[in-house]
């Protein structure tokens, strides 16, 4: 069945630019904690290599597991509720992180640990799809603004985990993770309050089937295909060096410059406290200055100072992380609203498909980086990835989509 959701009252106000911010900010508070949650993942893999004495190919393992799960299962969830709308299902979603971190908190074996982390993917795979759906459903025709702010949310998350597992679980122990179980709570409750404004934008009564013709791209469908496939390209250029960093980082730190383990994890949270603050750039100036420009920026602007890192001491690997962070996380707001532009009506797709590769290629590019430490070194990694960066180039093939369609009317088609 398909019906149409602009005649409702909400999205009459979006029509007329009307951003519903209180949704914004509970989508945004939900994805700090989703994301604080997911965090402790990388930033207990000292601890976990230690207690376990796993490789650095086993530590990428647990990322490929996690990261997997949720890159799989995006596209489908954006998807299927696309065409079935389900209110309540980031609560439902938020209950899997729930139980994924009590499973970790109590797990005993390396088998128990990827048993876990399974169960925060699966809660992932759920809330980024739907929430992004609801940010853009709310967002009042801002589209970059809306993505940049329930971005911001999860990347402040990611970079206050690493402090909480140095401040709690590092000298505390495993089973301490489970204190975090009430910041999932907190999360079921304000997403069952989203999931209620969410089912009021639905028409009430649906007698029979509206059909509501496709919105039709900007550009053909050839060079939709094409600029979709630069997109993800690009998605793996900035995924890849990402994991390097999120996964990598600490070991990097200690291995070159004898850090302590809390030592490594404060420099990964000021790296990730970066990437939070970046991510409010790259929308608001799409908004604005069109989203192809962001997107080359901040893929290709990163270059110079990730070739240089390797090589530099402390203090300045601790300037350049920062400079990297901010510039690089700008992009995927710009790319997922980039892309939803391409292929208008299909916001949970999309959703779903960008950030299921983002899941996937962290994933993948741990498993391969960790497998690559174990037969080289963790500072021959960072020497290659250095140069993924350089793939921005392909953003100056995107085709100049902003002038094609005007931007104030908003469908969600269901």
């Amino acid at each position: 069945m398909e019906t149409s959701l602009e005649h409702t009252p909400s999205l009459k106000n979006q029509a007329a630019g009307k951003v519903a911010f209180s949704i914004l900010f509970s989508l945004s508070f939900a994805h700090f904690l989703n994301d604080a949650m997911q965090s402790l993942i990388p930033s207990l893999y000292p601890l976990i290599k230690k207690n376990y004495h796993l490789s650095f190919t086993q530590i990428g393992l647990i990322t490929l597991t996690y990261q997997m799960v949720a890159s799989l299962l995006q596209p489908v969830v954006g998807s299927y509720t696309d065409r079935k709308p389900q209110p309540y299902s980031l609560s439902i979603g938020m209950c899997f992180t729930l139980g994924g971190l009590v499973c970790l908190s109590l797990a005993g074996s390396f088998t128990t640990v990827l048993l876990s982390v399974g169960f925060v993917g699966m809660g992932s795979s759920v809330f980024h799809p739907e929430s992004s759906r609801m940010a853009h459903l709310a967002s009042g025709g801002r589209h970059g603004m809306a993505q940049s702010l329930f971005q911001v949310g999860g990347n402040t998350g990611s970079a206050i985990g690493p402090l909480l597992a140095a401040a709690i679980v590092v000298p505390l122990g495993q089973f301490h993770i489970i204190w975090f179980s009430v910041l999932a709570l907190i999360g079921i409750g304000v997403l069952w309050r989203v999931g209620n404004w969410y089912k009021s934008l639905r028409l009430p009564v649906r007698k029979k089937k509206v059909s509501v013709p496709d919105l039709p791209s900007p550009v053909s469908h050839k060079k939709t295909l094409w600029s979709l496939a630069i997109l993800l390209v690009l998605v793996f250029s900035k995924y890849f060096y990402l994991a390097s960093m999120t996964s990598y980082f600490t070991f990097f730190l200690i291995g070159k410059f004898h850090v302590s383990v809390q030592s490594a994890q404060i420099h990964l949270f000021i790296f990730l406290f970066a990437v939070a603050a970046g991510t409010m750039i790259g929308g608001p100036v799409g908004d604005r200055l069109g989203r192809k420009y962001v997107i080359w920026i901040s893929i290709l602007g990163v270059a110079p100072f990730t070739l240089l890192m390797p090589y530099v001491g402390l203090l300045w690997t601790g300037i350049l992380s920062v400079v990297i962070g901010v510039v690089l996380s700008s992009a995927f707001s710009a790319i997922l609203v980039y892309a939803q532009e391409l292929v208008p009506g299909k916001v949970g797709m999309i959703s779903g498909l960008f950030y299921g590769l983002a899941f996937g290629m962290g994933g993948i590019a741990s498993a391969v980086l960790g497998s690559l430490a174990d037969r080289t070194s963790i500072f021959f990694v960072y020497h290659i990835c250095a140069f993924l960066p350089l793939l921005g180039l392909l953003a100056g093939l995107l085709p100049n989509i902003e002038s094609t369609r005007p931007r104030s009317r908003v469908v969600a088609k269901h």
